[in-house]
């Protein structure tokens, strides 16, 4: 944990990948606030319900929560000319980019210093995409510093799965853009919104 830390924005991409990190982060006296930023999802079905289960996540736990704006057009055309790229190659690396650098103005515009993110705690995510993209931002947005940390280790991917039982949590079997949605390993021939079962 970086000295000095009391306050982060916390970028997050799902209620599951928060949890533990944001228990972890109060028990060792960060206070977080959570940014849901994430014009990536698809559908909007998709995006909302993850969206729900972030707030409800904060709500719980008196944390303050900011909505950022839903623009999946602007994503799709950030992410342009790399709709086949593989999961973990370039189109992932611009979609960090786009998001954390969301995050970093945010966390500007209230005044917070430090910002940090969710997607760090996934398995299926590049580490050193995720680091190279907050530490982008933070060169782009001065007077903000990137929180990087492996979010997997110390028993917190363990305790994710704890949490994500205790709250009940929805908990997507995919990315959540439209590009990333795999079967068995492989590229799905489905939309990834066809194959969502009904709640």
């Amino acid at each position: 944990m970086p000295e000095g830390v009391g306050e982060v924005l916390l970028h997050a991409c799902c209620a599951p990948c928060s949890s533990a990190i944001v228990e972890w982060m109060v028990q060792h006296g960060v206070r977080p606030t959570i940014f849901y930023y994430n014009p990536n999802i698809f559908p909007r079905e998709e995006y909302d319900t993850r969206k729900n289960e972030s707030k409800r996540h904060a709500e719980s736990l008196g944390l303050s929560w900011l909505d950022g704006d839903y623009d999946h057009d602007h994503w799709r055309c950030a992410v342009s000319g790399l709709e086949d790229a593989p999961e973990r190659g370039q189109r992932c690396a611009e979609c960090f980019a786009m998001r954390l650098m969301a995050t970093a103005g945010q966390a500007r515009a209230m005044g917070i210093t430090w910002f940090a993110t969710t997607l760090a705690s996934s398995r299926w995510k590049r580490l050193d995409q995720i680091e190279r993209a907050g530490l982008l931002a933070e060169q782009a947005v001065p007077g903000t510093r990137f929180w990087a940390q492996n979010w997997r280790k110390g028993g917190l991917q363990e305790r994710r799965n704890e949490l994500l039982r205790h709250y009940a949590f929805y908990n997507q079997q995919y990315c959540g853009c439209e590009f990333s949605f795999r079967s068995d390993a492989q590229v799905c021939q489905h939309k990834p919104w066809e194959l969502i079962e009904p709640t």
